[in-house]
């Protein structure tokens, strides 16, 4: 992959360096906070060299795979070399929406941190019960100690990531919170601390999340005010000086105190649900996840995650629901992978598999998961069996990290030996289920264009009767000047790929597509007389320029009886373009290949 080359027509499709306000990668995609969101081509950003999917909702996500950080890498260089100046805010989002942004783009950053030292902490664990390592030597203790150091420092971490999102002077926001994490300030609340006789509530800060959060929040405003009001000649260091001197005494008394409680009663309320749902709770995220995950929205749950990992040590329910599912994507891919005949679905299934195998589920997710309703039912299944499972047995996570075959250890338990081994027996089974499901399920596609004694076939697209193009209300197509063809009166709102092809083009009405099919016939379809005045609604494309479709394929829903309340002739026209091209022969009567019903035979001119 050309790194520069994909980051280029990424930053393009966005609207430009310019239009990016903050950019940040997790595992697979890209997350671009954009200052103006209409500026996106999101059907130029899909058709990028090395995107396999696009988001757009608060952030605009770009999903790239294993890539991701070399692609990263490039699209921050130019971010860096656009002109600040030039930007401007225009999304207008509700307060909500911001939030989700927020949130994602304070907690996403730490994800790393937190999972290399949480992983090196279970394999130590592990290293101390095979007896290869004990816990008493002076090297566990070390090793320990550098694992534990990104959860005890997470203040440190939360205050570079808020003040990187807030645009505020990072190293004063870091000295702001420090002060919340300095050995002696611990002993001085432990003894009983007070500034100007008013006591300071003694809180453990280190390894707290929302105490940072709302310091480096309440530091930025101070840093606008007395940068607004300092000389310039004093500025660079009265300004730092007045913040410091009104942020942390300002936060020990008030915002230390309230976000500690704000991060211990989120935790507690999760596992009260936790508590109150058992099981199914965690079957069903597990289920969800597949869709949570498409859509990005499984970001929001890691300050969660995050504030049950520092205050508890332990996290019982979105990531053992993360492990049912990844290893159900898995299966299911593993499965079609080995069923099916298609090269490229193939291909495409065994590295997806792969990939969720080790806890990167996108690339099954965009590629096989939502593509193919076989595999999608397979995954629900897998995931909802694997996660009950789990949760019954009470699968306990002590490492923030996508649940895979390689991070197996962030599941081993300081107190019971059994928790790694439900955790292996819930892997087995969310892959067991969703594999023998998707072995079941799947059936290959019948090819598009099936050819015999030198000709092609065109099977009918929509279900209904099939009248002469003459009949159609409508000159352009009655007189053939598009091209010869047939037209059907629809029975149901479904039209179907007759042939095995490319999508050219879909109409954004939603009521004409037209495809190439691999036999070299240009189709047009169109649905309805006139129907363009409706303005797409009743009309729901379900493929977009460049997809790829075979036989039986959908290609539009609509709402046959909106039509026809509407008053619009519900005609649906199939024309060939090209059909100069062709010898086209009408069937004489119903013939049928591989159990489609064929109208429409057609051989090349000589």
């Amino acid at each position: 992959m050309d790194y520069l080359k994909t980051a280029q027509e990424i930053v393009q499709s966005v609207g430009g360096a310019e239009n990016i306000e903050h950019v940040e990668h997790c595992s697979t995609r890209l997350r671009l906070s954009l200052y103006d969101n209409d500026k996106v081509d999101k059907r130029a950003l899909e058709k990028v060299p090395g995107v396999l999917g696009v988001r757009l909702n608060v952030q605009c996500q770009v999903v790239i795979g294993r890539e991701v950080i070399a692609i990263f890498e490039a699209v921050q260089q130019q971010v860096s070399a656009a002109e600040p100046s030039e930007r401007v805010k225009k999304n207008k989002t509700k307060p909500l929406a911001r939030a989700v942004d927020f949130v994602i783009s304070v907690f996403q950053p730490l994800v790393p941190a937190i999972a290399g030292g949480g992983v090196l902490k279970s394999l130590l664990l592990l290293l101390d019960a095979f007896g290869w390592l004990s816990r008493s030597s002076s090297t566990w203790k070390v090793l320990d100690n550098i694992g534990s150091a990104p959860i005890y420092f997470l203040p440190i971490l939360v205050a570079i990531t808020t003040a990187t999102k807030l645009k505020v002077n990072v190293l004063v926001a870091v000295s702001a919170v420090s002060v919340m994490v300095l050995p002696n300030m611990a002993k001085h609340l432990a003894e009983g601390a007070e500034f100007f006789s008013l006591a300071l509530k003694n809180v453990a800060y280190a390894s707290q999340v929302f105490p940072a959060i709302l310091c480096v929040l309440f530091y930025a405003q101070t840093e606008k005010f007395f940068n607004r009001y300092s000389p310039a000649s004093v500025r660079i260091f009265l300004s730092p000086m007045l913040s410091l001197l009104v942020t942390v005494p300002v936060t020990l008394l008030l915002l230390g105190p309230f976000g500690y409680e704000l991060g211990a009663g989120l935790a507690s309320v999760i596992l009260w649900l936790y508590g109150h749902l058992g099981f199914i709770a965690t079957a069903l995220l597990a289920t969800a996840l597949p869709f949570m995950v498409a859509a990005g929205m499984h970001k929001p749950m890691l300050p969660y995650a995050i504030a049950s990992m520092s205050q508890f040590g332990r996290e019982v329910l979105y990531l053992p629901a993360s492990l049912a599912h990844n290893i159900a994507e898995s299966g299911a891919c593993f499965a079609i992978a080995l069923k099916s005949k298609d090269k490229t679905i193939k291909s495409t299934a065994f590295s997806a598999g792969i990939s969720a195998l080790f806890g990167i589920t996108e690339p099954a997710i965009y590629g096989v998961t939502l593509l193919h309703k076989q595999a999608l039912y397979s995954v629900l299944a897998g995931s909802f069996v694997g996660g009950a499972f789990i949760g019954w047995l009470g699968v306990q996570a002590f490492a923030l990290v996508g649940p895979g075959l390689a991070t197996i250890s962030m599941f081993v338990s300081p107190d019971s030996g059994m928790n790694i081994v439900y955790a292996l027996a819930g892997t087995a089974l969310s892959f067991l289920v969703s594999f023998i499901c998707a072995l079941v399920l799947w059936r290959e596609k019948t090819p598009a264009v099936v050819q015999a004694v030198g000709g092609l076939f065109l099977a009918q697209p929509i279900q209904g009767q099939v009248i002469p193009l003459e009949q159609v209300n409508d000159e352009v197509f009655s007189a053939r000047i598009m091209g010869e063809g047939i037209a059907i009166i629809p029975q149901e709102g479904v039209l179907s790929a007759p042939a095995e092809g490319v999508i050219v083009n879909v109409f954004d009405t939603g009521h004409a597509v037209s495809m190439l099919t691999d036999g070299g016939v240009e189709l047009i379809f169109h649905i309805g007389i006139d129907t363009i005045k409706l303005n797409g609604q009743g009309f729901f494309a379900k493929v977009q320029a460049g997809q790829r479709v075979v036989l039986g394929d959908t290609l539009v829903e609509f709402d046959l009886e909106a039509v026809k309340r509407a008053g619009f002739d519900p005609v649906v026209i199939m024309v060939i373009t090209n059909s100069e091209r062709f010898t086209l022969e009408r069937l004489p009567a119903a013939k049928h290949i591989n159990d489609c019903q064929i109208v429409m035979s057609l051989k090349e001119s000589v």
